[in-house]
């Protein structure tokens, strides 16, 4: 499941919008079969992750939580994840995402993970979003192809392409 964080003072402290998505992820573990569950988000600044906070958040049902602390955007969410899912022998995935945030979710979930031989869903879960998310999705769009190129690359280095 990826963050949902918003800056404030230097701070990447995890939205009310991201404490849903955890609840959300929550509640698909409990009705599901669910192996593990990887929080996704970076930090700035020393300060906890937004997946070492959503980690925090957890209330869930028992299952593996695996937490990665250093992605900023989403194609990093996605790349760093992968060797994450590959290593457990993971072959589905479900990621959990906000609404204005499926698109580019999507975008490099799919073209990363597929091709890895994990297959890939998505879940929208009914979050509330502002103008502010809108703008940020919109304005990152031109990005997308640059920044795959960059993951795939960051996967390359590691061999896990």
């Amino acid at each position: 499941m990826l963050g949902n964080g918003g800056r404030r003072r230097g701070e990447r402290p995890i939205t009310a919008a991201c404490l849903e998505l955890v609840r959300e992820a929550e509640r698909i573990a409990a009705s599901r079969k669910v192996d593990v569950v990887v929080l996704t988000g970076g930090s700035r600044g020393g300060r906890p992750s937004e997946a070492e906070q959503m980690y925090e958040a957890w209330a869930g049902p028992d299952v593996a939580l695996v937490v990665e602390p250093t992605a900023s955007i989403t194609a990093e969410n996605a790349a760093r994840t992968l060797p994450l899912l590959v290593e457990r022998g993971v072959e589905r995935a479900l990621v959990v995402c906000a609404p204005l945030h499926f698109y580019r979710t999507r975008f490099f979930f799919s073209r990363l993970f597929e091709p890895c031989g994990i297959q890939t869903s998505f879940h929208v879960a009914a979050v509330a979003q502002g103008a502010r998310a809108f703008a940020w999705e919109i304005a990152a769009v031109p990005l997308c192809r640059r920044q795959l190129r960059a993951a795939r690359a960051e996967l390359a280095q590691r061999g896990c392409a």
